[in-house]
């Protein structure tokens, strides 16, 4: 591991004693639910083995870190936390920031962060700020429940950095549970830890990683959450019902009866994204449903369907990730598979055939690179498998 070196490297030579300790956040697949979380919609979720790291060490209140896959090292103290940089270390001064909001800091950390995965597609950015937020939790003898812990990552990701995602990815990091499914109902937060069924077939997760990055601040993510917020407000007004606030108004809750009778009225692109919802919650329910009866057919055909409404109505996808999610649907072993995360660029996740885990690594390879030869020494292929959520 990398970040143990440069740890050494950077801040293990000050001549003084101090107790090295390491912090891990496993990414996270969704396979039903995208898209829906930041409306109070449910989701389900993986765990995988792959992860955040953060190799730390305590100070007295200065607060040092770098990361393995970015150059530059970042500063600050506790007691003054900048505003937002715009760049990767948002995430970390994030997570000090909503911490601090609720809890007295007296210590702060030297520390090397490293990412297992290309970036994109599996919330690295919830990782991140969920091992940095144990990390310092641990120097400064915090202890979080696990809702906390949750909660305070969302506020750092969504009040700090400024990108408008629901409680998803960090309630996916925090409860999951190996060869378990994850359902959550993010509006009253109760879940469920669904066991793998005795009569499914092997499976594991793989990862195809279109080698285009991106940023999720800088992508349409936002624009598409106010669309989802504008179609629930505009339906709620011409169903008389209570509508309050903009910020506060979510498609939850709006029954499915009144977006049937005015969801033609809508402008076309708010009735796509409230239809992507709608359907997407049902998919979720019927996931559920299969995984718990052992159907992985099924489950699979239901992940492939959510991927095409990512394309058709929710309109997320560049080239690289459409000619993947394309290719996925018509490799032999490959169960059900969709962007991962926002989607417009990164990665896609998929359930496979362990037993033709080599002919779809050919014949994805193969026929992507033929679509985009320039991208032949970034575009990557990993099998994970389930894991359990972060350990604190």
């Amino acid at each position: 591991m990398k970040a143990r070196e440069e740890f050494q490297r950077w801040y293990g030579k000050s001549g003084k004693k101090q107790t090295v300790e390491e912090s891990f956040c496993p990414y996270r697949v969704c396979p039903l639910g995208a898209h829906v979380d930041h409306q109070y919609g449910l989701v389900s979720g993986f765990a995988i083995d792959k992860g955040i790291t953060i190799v730390y060490a305590s100070t007295t209140g200065a607060i040092r870190f770098r990361s393995v896959n970015f150059e530059g090292e970042q500063t600050m103290h506790i007691s003054r936390i900048p505003p937002k940089q715009n760049d990767w270390a948002d995430y970390l001064r994030g997570a000090v920031w909503a911490l601090k909001k609720r809890y007295e800091l007296k210590r702060g950390i030297n520390c090397v962060v490293e990412g297992a995965l290309p970036i994109g597609g599996l919330s690295s950015s919830a990782a991140v700020i969920i091992a940095f937020l144990t990390a310092f939790c641990s120097v400064n003898d915090i202890r979080l429940s696990r809702a906390e812990l949750i909660q305070i990552a969302l506020d750092a990701e969504t009040s700090y950095v400024g990108v408008h995602v629901g409680k998803l990815d960090q309630s996916c990091e925090v409860y999951s549970k190996k060869d378990k499914l994850l359902f959550l109902d993010t509006k009253t937060d109760k879940y469920e830890l669904i066991p793998r069924n005795a009569n499914m077939p092997p499976f594991e997760i793989a990862i195809f990683f279109s080698g285009v990055e991106r940023s999720l601040a800088d992508s349409a993510f936002n624009i598409r959450v106010d669309e989802l917020k504008a179609a629930a407000y505009a339906l709620k007004g011409w169903a008389d019902m209570d509508y309050g606030k903009f910020a506060d108004t979510r498609l939850r809750d709006v029954p499915f009866a009144v977006f049937e009778k005015y969801g033609p009225n809508l402008p076309e692109n708010w009735y796509k994204r409230a239809a992507h919802y709608f359907t997407e919650v049902k998919r979720v329910r019927d996931g559920a449903a299969a995984w718990r009866a052992g159907n992985l057919k099924e489950f699979g055909k239901l992940v492939f369907e959510s991927g095409y409404s990512s394309i058709m109505f929710y309109e997320t996808g560049s080239e690289e990730l459409k000619t993947l999610y394309d290719l996925m649907k018509e490799t032999d072993g490959i169960y059900g598979g969709r962007f991962s995360g926002a989607g417009f660029k990164g990665c896609c996740m998929a359930l496979v055939d362990p037993s033709k885990r080599a002919s779809i690594v050919k014949t994805m390879t193969k026929r992507y690179l033929h679509a985009f030869p320039n991208l032949e020494g970034k575009f990557s292929i990993h099998f994970c498998q389930t894991s359990n959520g972060v350990q604190f």
